[in-house]
């Protein structure tokens, strides 16, 4: 890890000393300055102590920097139970010299002030232990003990300077902690001569619920982030979420990914949502929200990719019960380390937390795809703003990963779309809605895309029907301007199928009666033409006869001239 030790940074004007802390680093632009003092301000329980402890841990372990932790308050057992619930064994790291241990006892009622005093024993002990394990690294917890302990202040702000001009000079890179004051940052001023980096601790109450948060108050000679950090004291130690180091700067990909539900796909292309794209599912209580992600998480697990369930209603137990009614197994993916449920009660941290918390089950389980299902439930612990800020941070941080992000809102009853609760559609690459269509005294589902940036998308309206098999999406149906939903579908289809089939014997008598008169008429017209036919020939006949008669008369007559003129 020695590797890892930072050099003089380009642009910052100083070098650097790593925490080793995620996201602190990152805010800082490499650490806290490196030979220099570095003061942790904050109210009590805001973790200064445990944050100068895994500084100096982390420096030991990972950067090859021993270090020395000179305590004020707490003896060295009680520092070793505290640091092992963040599994730092702290035992082992003195047993191997990376770490030496003081504790400086003071009660002021000890003390008897006979003349000047100085911090001359201090240094002597401080230097002592920094000689012995080559400490590259020094704490001081907290040096607000010593304005408690000793009598005349002048003399110690005093003697506290000279303290931390002899650690500089001597290339020591020093945290320091402090009490917060009642409008100041500690109680005796520290931050005036301890300036170089000065970071404050916060852990405030929200809705009844503990929030932690880190800012960078003064940096000298370097950049550094300036915004209030979530941060989060976990199993593992501190993390801080940089949330000012998130943009739009995300790629925007083509690859499509299944919805898991076959029709659903039909409404967007027949490819489903876009790859590392949001997606909101909202609706009413009871219209399919979780069973539409269900379908999502078994679809990426059956292409043997990872999936984490972020829930806050349901235990991963009854999430896995209740899809198996609809023929969706998610035990299988579970077993196989496919499908990570974490299901989490949003009361029990505030909203900094969460996300760190979720950045964290990313950054370890690596997944394709993300739900978090519901996302209205954080209106218990933020308000809308503060939770589409938070989502905004979720957001960027899967679509900087490819990680294509599933959400599930609830609407009230009444509640237009337009009116999501959180606000947040507008984050949204997808937006489903769900809702419930009430007709012969039965509620329905209906589902239909509301929008769908980059393709092009079904505008119908499908009827969501769950079964033992899956989910199945078909066709609404229509008649007379009114959709037609579950039963009263059923009766409307097969009563417009009565009618129809009425409509088409009807149809068909009409078509043989109109056909018999025709061939009536035709046979008529026929015996007409036959009867036309005769006459006509009776007709010629005549005239031909009357014809021949008259030729015999004329030729009669002619002869019978001939004969007369023949006897005169």
């Amino acid at each position: 890890m020695a590797q890892r030790r930072s050099q003089k940074r380009k642009g910052t004007g100083i070098s650097k000393c790593p925490t080793g802390i995620r996201g602190l680093d990152e805010i800082t632009d490499g650490g806290i300055p490196r030979g220099r003092p570095t003061l942790l301000c904050g109210s009590a329980g805001s973790g200064k102590t445990l944050l100068a402890m895994e500084i100096l841990i982390r420096g030991a372990r990972e950067f090859n920097e021993p270090g020395v932790f000179m305590a004020f308050e707490e003896t060295q057992d009680e520092l070793s139970e505290n640091v092992d619930s963040l599994n730092f064994n702290l035992p082992s790291l003195i047993h191997d010299k990376k770490i030496a241990i003081d504790h400086v006892y003071i009660e002021r009622s000890e003390f008897e002030e006979t003349g000047d005093y100085d911090l001359e024993g201090i240094f002597i002990r401080l230097g002592s232990m920094i000689d012995e394990i080559g400490a590259k690294r020094v704490v001081l917890d907290t040096v607000e003990a010593l304005f408690t302990g000793l009598p005349n202040e002048d003399i110690l702000r005093s003697e506290l300077r000279r303290l931390f001009r002899w650690l500089k000079a001597k290339g020591i890179t020093t945290v320091i902690t402090g009490e917060q004051g009642e409008n100041t940052f500690t109680r005796h001023g520290l931050e005036e001569y301890v300036s170089d980096c000065v970071i404050f601790l916060d852990h405030r109450i929200i809705n009844q619920v503990g929030t932690r948060r880190l800012r960078i108050v003064k940096y000298r000679g370097s950049h550094h982030g300036t915004n209030e950090y979530p941060a989060l004291i976990g199993e593992h130690g501190f993390s801080v979420e940089p949330i000012s180091a998130i943009g739009l700067s995300h790629t925007a990909l083509h690859e499509r990914i299944s919805t898991g539900i076959r029709q659903l796909d039909g409404m967007m292309g027949g490819k489903g949502y876009f790859k590392g794209s949001t997606v909101l599912i909202s609706g009413t209580a009871g219209s399919g929200k979780s069973s539409i992600a269900a379908a999502f998480a078994d679809s990426i697990c059956r292409q043997g990719k990872k999936c984490l369930y972020w829930s806050s209603e349901e235990s991963p137990e009854q999430i896995v019960r209740n899809m198996s009614s609809i023929g969706i197994d998610l035990q299988q993916h579970v077993k196989k380390g496919l499908l990570l449920i974490n299901s989490i009660r949003p009361t029990l941290f505030g909203l900094e937390n969460h996300l760190v918390n979720l950045h964290r089950l990313v950054s370890e389980f690596n997944p394709e795809a993300v739900i978090m299902d519901p996302i209205t439930n954080l209106e218990a612990i933020g308000n809308s703003n503060e939770i589409k800020a938070m989502l905004s941070r979720v957001i960027d941080f899967l679509k900087s990963r490819h990680i294509t992000a599933l959400f599930t809102g609830l609407n009230q009853d009444g509640t237009h779309a337009e009116e999501l609760n959180v606000g947040v559609s507008s984050l949204m690459d997808t937006w489903i809605l769900l809702s419930m269509v009430q007709s012969s005294n039965e509620r329905n589902r209906v589902l239909y895309v509301l929008k769908s940036r980059g393709m092009s998308h079904s505008n119908q309206m499908r009827e969501f029907i769950l079964t033992d098999c899956g989910i199945d999406l078909v066709d609404v149906y229509t008649g007379s301007g009114t959709v037609y939903t579950g039963t009263a579908r059923l009766t409307q289809e097969a009563r417009d199928k009565a009618d129809a089939e009425r409509l088409r014997q009807s149809a068909e008598k009409t078509s043989r009666e109109l056909d018999q008169e025709r061939r009536m008429i035709a046979s008529q017209i026929e015996i007409l033409q036959t009867k036309l036919h005769t006459l006509t020939d009776e007709l010629e006949r005549a005239t031909g006869n009357e014809k021949n008669r008259l030729e015999a008369h004329e030729r009669f007559s002619s002869n019978l001239a001939r004969v007369r003129n023949a006897g005169k």
